[in-house]
């Protein structure tokens, strides 16, 4: 299937590891022209060779920290210096996790910078860009925790739905636009950072953070919190369904909250 969007330009916030890095590399093979937005510049130079490996005919990687508003800003004023116009905004920023009674204000006010405002600043620093294009669309990347609650995950998951929230209200002012934009929850999703995380918790109740199979055996044993085929995803599993939603062949999906899980028991 021919997604449209060989020439488009596209951001993708957190794309230097993981899935969002898993993202560019979907949307470079596709044709798009693609900017990373992550903090490390080591990490983005080795993403950016990979986006370009895929087939982006041109990778733009800008160091941002997306705890900033001037750093965002200053990273979307290279995006309009060099393209003068964006197509996709895909944003996949998220904080750290914890436990309530290890959290003091500071990380409470961290996870939502992170998980929360990050997203309103690369949105409202995006959108003339967008509004600038031909078609344009945005999806943001929340969480399976949003539904399924876990107090280990107490200010990510409310950082994560506060974000679901702002998305659904976005698509219904930019909707007149024409500017779709929609929600991706991932399950768990075996990348590398939870490969290496988790090897040992993992290891130590004989299971191998590595195996998607395991992982999920793991997720259910510890957390109760099964899927319907089995497994853990992979980061090119959430790119695919992103991947769709940010291209001209969507054109009536917006406000939607797409659940890429695996399978569950949420509607």
């Amino acid at each position: 299937m021919d997604l449209g969007i060989e020439g488009a330009t596209a951001v993708v916030t957190g794309g230097s590891k993981g899935m969002g890095l898993a993202i560019a590399e979907t949307l470079a093979e596709e044709g798009a022209r693609v900017a990373v937005m992550a903090r490390d510049v080591d990490a983005l130079e080795a993403a950016a060779q990979r986006i370009q490996d895929a087939g982006a005919p041109e990778v733009i990687p800008i160091s941002v920290d997306m705890a900033s508003a001037d750093s965002i800003s200053s990273g979307y004023a290279r995006v309009a210096k060099a393209w003068g116009s964006l197509n996709i905004l895909v944003h996949t920023i998220g904080p750290n996790a914890g436990p309530f009674e290890e959290l003091d204000d500071a990380d409470w006010h961290a996870a939502f910078e992170l998980g929360t405002m990050s997203a309103v600043r690369s949105v409202r620093a995006a959108l003339p860009l967008l509004r600038d294009a031909d078609w344009a669309r945005i999806v943001t990347l929340s969480a399976h925790s949003i539904q399924r609650q876990s107090p280990r995950l107490v200010a990510y998951t409310a950082s994560k739905a506060a974000l679901s929230s702002f998305t659904k209200n976005l698509s219904k002012s930019l909707g007149p636009e024409g500017i779709l934009v929609n929600c991706v929850c991932p399950g768990t999703i075996v990348t590398s950072s939870f490969t290496e995380t988790l090897r040992d918790v993992l290891a130590g109740d004989g299971f191998d953070s590595a195996d998607p199979h395991d992982v999920m055996a793991w997720v259910e044993r510890t957390y109760g919190h099964p899927c319907d085929i089995g497994r853990a995803g992979l980061p090119e599993e959430i790119a695919s369904a992103t991947a769709y939603l940010v291209s001209r062949r969507n054109g009536y999906v917006t406000g939607a909250t797409v659940n890429v899980d695996g399978g569950s028991d949420f509607i």
